[in-house]
């Protein structure tokens, strides 16, 4: 546990510095549900994350020492459960404004909530959410981002990038850090005062396809069509030759091809 100089109120004034972990998330989990409170807004990072996991059990893969692997705890208690894909909003723009302050253009959220610098992949977020009766208890936010990892592995080189192949150079990864920590404060205040209009309209401006035709696939299938909205439930509207046809999470997959 560390004292830090972060210019924020509350997110990174508690981190905690991991040399290896299997996953900040299932660090973190383990410290919420200990008997003593937990500082809202503490962090935890680690150098090395061996087990590391996107949404629904995808696995996140990174070079020790090069990229960010970390986690923040929240008490987001103020949200109706009925607008928690807000949250996820929040956290999608917080991650996309930190790092349009290294890259000047080409960054977009794909939805839900992975990070691209045009057609590649820049990193993910996993948000956990615990919930006591009909309202949130805590939230544990997992970040990976791809900073300083020059090389990744044949599977996915042509579908990830960092940000050491986009400006050929190193970027420091707590530099980054706090530019995540004052968006994060930014806009978890703007989801507390409920203003969800202001976040829905910035998510759909940083929206990766949206109003753009391009290709998706569905059981198996190809098909063309427009992202047109997210519903507050995140759901992906998306208006096909069929009409709009409303998607859940991991339901269609985005293709790279046209």
């Amino acid at each position: 546990m560390q004292n830090n100089t972060f210019s924020t109120l509350f997110v990174g004034q508690n981190l905690i510095k991991l040399k290896e972990v299997d996953s900040t998330n299932n660090f973190l989990k383990k410290l919420v549900s200990k008997s003593e409170p937990l500082a809202e807004g503490t962090v935890i990072m680690a150098d090395n994350q061996f087990a590391g996991r996107g949404q629904q059990e995808s696995i996140w893969q990174t070079q020790a020492g090069k990229n960010i692997s970390t986690s923040i705890y929240l008490k987001p208690s103020f949200l109706p459960l009925d607008k928690q894909f807000y949250l996820n909003i929040a956290v999608s723009l917080a991650v996309s404004d930190a790092l349009a302050c290294f890259v000047p253009e080409g960054i977009k959220v794909k939805w839900p909530n992975d990070m691209y610098y045009h057609n590649k992949k820049l990193g993910g977020i996993l948000i956990e959410n615990t919930l006591t009766g009909n309202s949130f208890k805590s939230s544990v936010i997992g970040i990976g981002l791809n900073v300083n990892q020059s090389e990744f592995s044949e599977s996915i080189s042509e579908r990830a990038t960092s940000v050491i192949q986009i400006l050929q150079r190193d970027v420091s990864l707590m530099d980054i850090m706090e530019k995540i920590f004052i968006f994060m404060e930014k806009y978890y205040l703007i989801l507390r005062a409920g203003k969800y209009s202001i976040l829905q309209n910035d998510y759909l401006a940083r929206l990766y396809n949206y109003q753009v035709s391009a290709l998706y696939k569905y059981n198996g299938e190809v098909f063309e069509g427009i992202i047109k909205g997210v519903e507050d439930n995140g759901r992906l509207n998306v208006d096909t030759e069929k009409g709009l046809k409303v998607f859940n999470f991991k339901e269609i997959e985005f293709t790279h091809t046209k």
